[in-house]
């Protein structure tokens, strides 16, 4: 039987479970290579990982951000956002792509009319009676 308790455990991480799925991991871990920080004693990676949790020579945090890591399928990464120039912003107004020439568009009122009409179902015209 294992010579680490829960109850060891318990007072670094609250929850049975996630401390169950950090020890679990911290065990894959050591299984696939990691260094371990206390000795082994002759204890399976499981034993070894409950007990480097209860001496708290790995911190639960960075474990926790680490399983987190490993589950993720998307890793979002910060990408700086292309800057766009504040000079002819306004509303209806396009740069060109040389960024040295401004050219507005605009639109008369009979021109948004027609565009308004052609959005609009038409109006039903109820038929005379002859």
């Amino acid at each position: 039987m294992a010579r680490v308790t829960v109850e060891d455990c318990i007072d670094k991480v609250e929850n049975r479970f996630d401390l169950v799925l950090l020890a679990s991991h911290r065990a894959r871990m050591i299984s696939s290579g990691s260094q371990i920080t206390i000795d082994r004693d002759n204890d399976k990676n499981p034993v070894v990982a409950l007990r480097e949790i209860a001496d708290t020579t790995i911190s639960p945090e960075d474990l926790k951000e680490d399983l987190i890591h490993t589950l993720q399928k998307y890793v979002e990464v910060d990408e700086p956002e292309p800057e766009v120039p504040l000079i002819g912003a306004g509303a209806g107004a396009s740069v060109d792509s040389d960024d040295t020439e401004v050219t507005v568009d605009r639109m008369t009122e009979e021109e948004l009319l027609k565009g308004l009409e052609g959005l609009a179902p038409p109006e039903e015209v109820p038929e005379e009676e002859e």
